[in-house]
């Protein structure tokens, strides 16, 4: 039953690890998401919604104190008192469960988000956070925290009393906390402490712009609705040993496909680099950045890794996205990244009046990667809509037109300096794998010229393909050091990108010089972990940063390719020790504690798991074959 209306502690948690104690925030890898295809939330394992942005996810955040502890806001469920807990999913969606374990009893909190086409109602019905509260055994006491925070926590809202809850006003916004719990109201926030006997049930639901009544009844259909459709939608394989991501990490493959699934905007198809920004690549330093827009290079890397489980629709969507990028002006207007509706402006700001996760200042929004010049990008874009075509999608005149624009632009700007594929804020270079990516957007159009019926200057996309890979054989690579390295101008340093070479077929991968390459990177930019850090040398950032996710898996990818089935296999096993305990990943990792660092749950990262997944897959595969043919 529910207790007198009070304001519980505004730093409802449990005892914790070290690092809360220390600093008030949680580590990274203590959160699960949930989400509805136009934004995600981030719940802690002390069952507080730390971050989340209405209605989308690139909009101002109502719920912030993963950024900042003290002001940030958070809508908070946990017991009163000490108790432990731990989190997991349902098998095969994207419905959270939070349990916790108390003297007295035991309560469960399941946090998920309806989703377009899961259920039936009024336009605008899944902009819904549901939570339902369960005690397995009792009593357990929970105190509630509502502290909404709408614009970045840069006002305090007007919280008051409803017929059926709470409402929050502010910045033209509202947000409608409904309950048949009473809340005490207090400073713009709203709480109440809860005592459930065993098989006791209560609902809370969280509406932007509409407030939604809680119907036991209706609201367990809907949960029922959305648990239906996550397992429709995952990837399920009736012959496990045939299936392209078997082995022992076919979950985790699986989970991270359900994370980018999160991550995909249900209006217009583009792929979320992740849905925070500022969480720390250093902690305390300034490698902090806004990743909630749509990065064109991590859709073409997407392509693969979802269609490959069976998500067909969603690569063809991204097809589709691709396109009407190409086709929106000429080549040099195209932009690295973009917002997930499409908006090309993404002015990048600090908000100075909050403190960063763990005081790592400053807080970005937006994203100036959009200003800068990325070769690479052409190639990823080419590539991607070639893969597409793979698994049905066509191309039409139009498309062919601006891909024809794109290719001849590349035949003449491909020896042009850049930032790259890691964006440096610094003087642009000859980076290796830029030119690498403008050669493999030159050969994906011929082959779509040699598949279609379409037509190009194939004479002078030849010589040019030709010209590109003679330079980069001559300039991009090393003898001294065996291995390809980062631009042309750092002759002397590695880059993890190149590990790339072979997955686009610049060369094959049993060539001497990929070898080369990936024996390098596992010497000098490899740590016994497993851990693999993106290049050597300066960027034009101060501080440090962690080993970066997504190119530990690009070595296995290379790995598995050059038939050295064993190193790939034990380098991903080793990596996915690293793998939060829900199954997701953050953009990088700290050397030396082996923690998550950088935005999360990171589409880039995910990304990598599946391929690489599926490398040792196709590995195992080919290997059987091999074998099978030796027993002939």
């Amino acid at each position: 039953m529910a207790t007198d209306p009070i304001m519980p502690s505004p730093n409802v948690q449990d005892a914790g690890t070290e690092q809360e104690e220390r600093s008030g925030y949680r580590p990274i890898d203590e959160y699960g998401v949930v989400g509805n295809f136009e934004t995600v939330a981030l719940i802690g394992r002390d069952g507080s919604i730390d971050w989340c942005c209405f209605p989308h996810i690139e909009s101002t955040s109502l719920f912030a104190c993963l950024l900042d502890a003290e002001r940030g806001g958070r809508f908070a469920i946990s017991p009163t008192g000490s108790f432990e807990t731990n989190q997991r999913y349902l098998d095969r969606t994207n419905v959270l469960r939070t349990r916790f374990e108390t003297a007295s009893g035991r309560a469960t909190v399941t946090d998920f988000m309806p989703v377009p086409g899961a259920i039936d109602g009024a336009e605008n019905a899944h902009r819904a956070l549901y939570r339902k509260v369960d005690c397995e055994a009792g009593p357990v006491e929970l105190d509630i925290l509502f502290e909404p925070r709408f614009d970045y926590a840069q006002t305090e809202p007007d919280v008051e009393r409803s017929s059926h809850g709470v409402v929050a006003r502010g910045d033209g916004e509202a947000a409608f906390l409904t309950s048949p719990v009473g809340f005490g109201v207090d400073k713009g926030c709203a709480g109440t402490s809860l005592t459930l006997e065993a098989d006791e049930t209560r609902w809370l639901v969280l509406g932007y712009d509409r407030e939604i009544p809680v119907q036991p009844d209706e609201n367990q259909r809907i949960l029922d609705d959305v648990v239906a459709y996550w397992r429709d939608w995952a990837h399920e394989c009736p012959d496990r040993e045939a299936c392209p991501v078997a082995g022992l990490h076919h979950d985790l493959a699986v989970r991270s496909a359900l994370a980018l699934k999160l991550l995909i905007h249900d209006d217009t198809g583009a792929i979320c680099a992740a849905p925070t920004t500022s969480l720390p690549e250093d902690i305390g330093g300034v490698r902090n950045w806004d990743y909630r827009y749509n990065w064109i290079r991590d859709s073409a890397f997407t392509v693969q890794a979802l269609a490959e489980l069976g998500h067909v629709e969603e690569a063809k969507e991204y097809f589709e996205l691709c396109l009407s990028h190409c086709s929106r002006g000429p080549p040099t207007d195209i932009q690295p990244v973009y917002g997930l509706h499409g908006d090309d402006d993404l002015p990048e700001r600090t908000l100075d009046h909050l403190s960063g996760y763990q005081d790592s200042a400053p807080v970005r929004v937006g994203n100036a990667a959009h200003e800068q010049r990325q070769l690479d990008v052409y190639g990823e874009l080419i590539v991607g809509v070639h893969e597409t075509t793979r698994y049905g999608a066509e191309i039409t005149d139009r498309a062919w037109a601006a891909i024809r624009d794109i290719v001849d632009y590349v035949c003449g700007a491909w020896e042009v300096p850049d930032v790259g594929i890691w964006e440096v804020r610094d003087d642009p270079q000859n980076f290796v794998y830029s030119k690498v990516m403008c050669w493999a957007a030159i050969d994906r159009a011929l082959r779509i010229v040699n598949q279609t019926d379409y037509e190009g200057p194939v004479e002078r996309w030849h010589d040019a393909r030709a010209e590109i890979e003679e330079t980069v054989l001559e300039k991009g690579y090393s003898d001294d050091l065996g291995s390809f390295v980062r631009s042309f101008e750092a002759d002397d340093q590695l880059d993890a990108a190149t590990l790339r070479i072979p997955m686009v077929d610049f060369l094959p991968p049993d060539d001497e010089r990929v070898r080369g390459t990936i024996d390098a990177v596992r010497d000098r930019l490899t740590t016994d972990e497993g851990l693999v850090d993106r290049f050597e040398g300066d960027d034009g950032l101060p501080g440090e940063e962690g080993a970066f996710v997504v190119c530990s898996f690009w070595l296995v990818n290379a790995l598995a390719l050059a038939g050295r089935d064993d190193e790939a296999r034990d380098l991903f096993e080793d990596v996915c020790e690293f793998v939060s305990p829900l199954g997701l990943l953050s953009e990088e990792i700290d050397r030396e504690t082996g923690e998550l660092l950088g935005n999360y749950p990171q589409a880039f990262s995910q990304i990598g798991l599946i391929n690489g997944a599926l490398a040792l897959g196709d590995s195992a595969a080919h290997g059987a074959s091999r074998s099978g043919d030796n027993d002939g």
